[in-house]
C-alpha cells in the first residue's frame, strides 16, 4: 500500500491510497477509465465523465508537476510517508542542498555569462551558456544562493570539471 496527500494549487489536499491498482481518495474508493494516449498525455473517464490529462512540468526530486485537466493548468504537489517521518522528526528542511560552486560539466567555450557577483539566485535561474560540442548549453543554479565570484570570462576556454562560479 502507498500513501500520499496530494496538494492542488497549494490549497486543496486529498489524502491518495493506492493498493493493488485500486485507488481510494479521501477514504472513498474511486474507479478511473485511463487511456495513455503519449509518455505525458492520457485520457481518463470517471463518473461518466470526459478528462484530457497532460503532464506538462514534472520534478521527480521535489515531487511536484505541473498539469493541465481539460485545457486548465495545476500544480500538483506530493508527499509520502517518508516526507511526512522526514517532517515529524525536523529533518525535512535538511534537504535543501547547499550548493558551493558550479562546475564545468564538459569542456566547452563561455559564450556568455547571464548572472553577476553578488546576484541572488533562485533554483533554476541560468547563470551562464557554454558552448560544447556545437551546441548551446545553459548551465542553472541547482538551488538558491548568492554569487560571490564568476571565475572565467566570456570567449575563455574551460576544461571539464573547472570551477565556473562560486557560491
Amino acid at each position: 500500500m502507498i500513501m500520499y496527500k496530494v496538494k492542488v494549487n497549494n490549497h486543496q489536499t486529498f489524502d491518495i491510497e493506492t493498493r493493488d491498482n485500486n485507488l481510494r481518495v479521501n477514504g472513498s474508493a474511486i474507479h478511473l477509465d485511463t487511456v495513455r494516449l503519449s509518455q505525458s498525455q492520457f485520457h481518463v473517464i470517471h463518473n461518466n465523465r470526459s478528462y484530457n490529462i497532460e503532464i506538462v512540468d514534472e520534478d521527480k526530486a521535489g515531487k511536484s508537476m505541473a498539469i493541465k485537466v481539460n485545457g486548465n493548468l495545476h500544480q500538483v504537489l506530493l508527499e509520502d510517508q517518508f516526507d511526512r517521518l522526514l517532517k515529524r522528526l525536523g529533518l525535512d528542511n535538511m534537504s535543501g542542498a547547499k550548493v558551493k560552486d558550479i562546475k564545468a560539466p564538459m569542456p566547452g567555450l563561455v559564450l556568455s555569462i547571464i548572472a553577476r557577483e553578488g546576484q541572488e539566485i533562485k533554483k533554476g535561474e541560468s547563470l551562464l551558456v557554454l558552448e560544447a560540442m556545437k551546441m548551446e548549453n545553459i548551465l542553472k543554479s541547482p538551488a538558491d544562493g548568492v554569487i560571490q565570484k564568476i571565475s572565467v570570462d566570456i570567449g575563455d576556454k574551460v576544461e571539464k570539471n573547472q570551477v565556473l562560479i562560486t557560491f
